[in-house]
């Protein structure tokens, strides 16, 4: 039996997950999470009956989102894994998932046979990503255009309008790595301006849309 929590901010997607999962019977769904700091609190008690696996979205109202709740339950003592279904697919959103210790991604678009195949895969601590975000990565691999999880907020924050001084503060880096990482990224995006790269980082997929 695999045991799971929903982390979601929408009671009627979290219903339709549920009843989508429910129908494997080695699969039951012990706690459900409206926010992401609820998610934490329930990952550290345990959930209950104790949870085996975490299906995080990444987008939250409030402060704390999917990447950063997944970071601190991976942090926890005999931490449930974490398998992120969320509606968002740009690299920074994928990276972002991934070095916070997930390990799955998938889109809620996804077919239920994929998604139950993902949810055994991840809770056994296995790779499960779903086929388009790993044909996306390996497209952009290739190109050479692949932006790191750093670059992309850094560029998100671009997009925001920041100067390098605010990126600096708000990432804990000095205004000479941020401007060291926005040349990087200008040579990966082949352009050469910041409003340039928020476009061609857009058009990519690297950064959400505005």
């Amino acid at each position: 039996m695999i045991r799971l929590m929903l982390a979601d901010d929408h009671p009627v997607v979290r219903a339709g997950i549920r009843a989508m999962l429910e129908a494997d019977p080695e699969l039951v769904v012990v706690a459900e999470a409206g926010t992401a700091a609820e998610a934490v609190r329930l990952a550290a008690d345990g959930g209950g009956d104790g949870v085996d696996l975490v299906l995080m979205d990444l987008q939250f109202p409030g402060e704390l989102q999917g990447a950063e709740a997944t970071r601190r339950i991976r942090a926890l003592p005999d931490a449930p894994r974490v398998l992120v279904l969320t509606n968002y697919d740009t690299d920074a959103d994928i990276l972002g998932a991934i070095e916070a210790g997930a390990s799955g991604y998938l889109l809620k678009d996804a077919p239920p046979e994929e998604l139950l195949a993902a949810v055994r895969l991840a809770a056994a601590g296995e790779s499960a990503l779903a086929p388009a975000v790993s044909s996306r990565l390996a497209a952009a691999d290739g190109a050479g255009q692949r932006l790191t999880a750093r670059e992309a907020e850094v560029l998100t924050l671009v997009a925001e309008g920041r100067s390098n001084r605010e990126i600096g503060r708000a990432l804990f880096l000095s205004e000479a790595t941020v401007k060291s990482h926005l040349v990087h990224i200008f040579t990966k995006l082949d352009v050469g301006s910041r409003t340039a790269a928020v476009a061609r980082a857009r058009e990519l997929g690297a950064i959400r849309a505005g």
